[in-house]
This record gives C-alpha cells, sequence and structure tokens, in this order.
C-alpha cells in the first residue's frame, strides 16, 4: 500500500492512496497521531495492531495538500555516505571529501554513517532554501530511503529485510562548504529545509527496494540515473551495520546514498541556485519536486 500525509481544510491527515494515484481515503486517526503523520501506522503494525478504520469517503488527490509521509521523524535520520561506487569516486575527487586521507579511500570498506536533524525535513513542493550569506555550495542528492518497521538491536543480515516497512524518497540536500569545513557532515546536511521527503511511504511488499531505478533532474537536465543494485553496501548491511550499536525502531530513516551526478561532481560545480526545480524520481515510489528559493 502507499501512504501519504497531508493537510485538508485546515488539518493534517494521513490516508491510503489509491492503486491509481487519483484518489486518498482517510484513516480515523486522533489529532495526536495525526500530528506525528504516518508515523501512527508504523507503529501500530508493529504491535500487530490492526490499521485503523476509514474516516469517510475518498478525496480527490488534487483537492490536498501533500506533507512529508513523516513530518518530524522521532529522531535524526541515518544517512549513508558514499554507497555508490561511482559517486564515491566522484566526491572524492571533488576536493570536498574530508574521509580520503590516502589513496584508495574512494570506495570505502565499511559504510560512512552521519545524519540529519529532524527539523530539516519539509514537504514536497515546499522550498529548499539558499542561506543567503551563510552558504552558495547547496547540492542535491536523491535517495531510496528506508522506513523501519519492527525495530531491534543487532539485526543480522539475513533477517533484515524482515524489520522493512518500507520506503520513501528524500533529497539529501548538502552544504558542501560546510560539510568541509566543519569534517563531520552533520552541520552541511541539516540545515533547515535540507531534506524533501515523498511523496508517500511505499509497504515492502511493493516495492523491491534492492533493485529499483533513482533518477534526479535539476529543471530539465537528468543528472543521475542509477539502480539501487549497484549499493556498495546492500540494505541488509546497513540495517545489520546500525542496528549493531544502535536500537532501531519503528518509524526511523535511512537514505541509503546518493549515486554519480551531483553538482559538485561537474567542472565547474552545478550547485542549486534560486528559480531551480529539483525533481527525484523513483520506481514504485512516485516523483518529490522540490523549488529551490
Amino acid at each position: 500500500m502507499k501512504v501519504i500525509t497531508y493537510w485538508y481544510s485546515g488539518t493534517r491527515h494521513v490516508g491510503l492512496l489509491s492503486p491509481d494515484g487519483s484518489t486518498v481515503t482517510p484513516f480515523a486517526l486522533g489529532e495526536r497521531e495525526r500530528e506525528v503523520g504516518a508515523l501512527a501506522l508504523i507503529e501500530m503494525m508493529a504491535t500487530n495492531l490492526p490499521l485503523p478504520a476509514f474516516a469517510g469517503s475518498p478525496l480527490p488527490l488534487a483537492s490536498v495538500r501533500l506533507d512529508a509521509p513523516l513530518p518530524r521523524p522521532r529522531r535524526n535520520i541515518f544517512c549513508v555516505g558514499k554507497n555508490y561506487r561511482e559517486h564515491a569516486r566522484e566526491f572524492a575527487h571533488s576536493g570536498f571529501d574530508t574521509s580520503v586521507t590516502k589513496p584508495g579511500d574512494d570506495i570505502p570498506r565499511y559504510p560512512i554513517i552521519f545524519s540529519k536533524v529532524p527539523e530539516s525535513v519539509i514537504a514536497p513542493d515546499a522550498a529548499i532554501r539558499i542561506p543567503a550569506g551563510v552558504s552558495e555550495a547547496i547540492d542535491y542528492e536523491a535517495e531510496l530511503t528506508i522506513v523501519i518497521g519492527r525495530g531491534g538491536y543487532g539485526i543480522p543480515a539475513a533477517s533484515a529485510m524482515e524489520h522493512v516497512w518500507g520506503y520513501t524518497i528524500i533529497n539529501d540536500v548538502t552544504a558542501r562548504d560546510w560539510q568541509q569545513r566543519h569534517r563531520q557532515w552533520l552541520m552541511g546536511k541539516s540545515f533547515d529545509t535540507f531534506c524533501p521527503m515523498g511523496p508517500c511511504l511505499v509497504t515492502a511488499d511493493e516495492l523491491n527496494g534492492t533493485d529499483t531505478g533513482v533518477r534526479c533532474w535539476v529543471n530539465d537536465e537528468l543528472r543521475q540515473d542509477a539502480r539501487t543494485s549497484d549499493l556498495i553496501f546492500d540494505i541488509p548491511t546497513l540495517i545489520e551495520t546500525i542496528s549493531a550499536g544502535i536500537t532501531l525502531y519503528p518509524g526511523d530513516l535511512i537514505a541509503t546514498g546518493t549515486s554519480v551526478g551531483v553538482g559538485v561532481g561537474f567542472n565547474p560545480p552545478k550547485y542549486l541556485k534560486s528559480g531551480d526545480r529539483v525533481r527525484i524520481e523513483i520506481d514504485g515510489i512516485g516523483v518529490l519536486e522540490n523549488p529551490v528559493a
């Protein structure tokens, strides 16, 4: 199933998207549950509770305003750096990669894990804001993102997919100069509006996240075009790595990394500028599009 979080008549709702994507049917959720978006459904399913009943008739999708599926994740979003080989080489030669200290460091031996703060999340069609006077080196990164359903600690790779509720899209927007300056990537990844998310959550039974297409356009130029089968560290490995020392909870997010074609990889770099529009499409999920302001 596909689940969206949306606004209608001034109220946030969570609903089931129709198979053809033309309508949404709201779930009967309380005010607190609606405030956390689709997280309420994920937590119910994690404890084997039945899904709530519907709270009305289907609405035309065109009559609602999409929100991020998880408007404020329960905690920082786990992210993976340099997880496609060509992007790892692209980034290593950009001059901005502080993880490279010697030849051969371009392809990591172990997953590089960092995070983005929950407050960086924005909805589809909301503006990515360039912070004037702070950074002009703003980049895009199209990423398939795992949604954890059943939590756990010390999850082995062999059973990791049993903990995947589904998937969404994240644009891991980055201030490249801050990423380089501060060496740890939290600051450059976590500015306000630097985590567009959406347009929906798709359950794992409807999408093979281990082999799906990920594409990104800036305006009308196709910049990124890859498949998740090209990941250096696959989804089970990422879950095993993070959960080895950190308990995962229902609703946790793991952005799996981006492919070659980011702005910093061009000569000269093609950073985002006001008036641009970033469009990310992942097969089986849909389109996440955001203007730049």
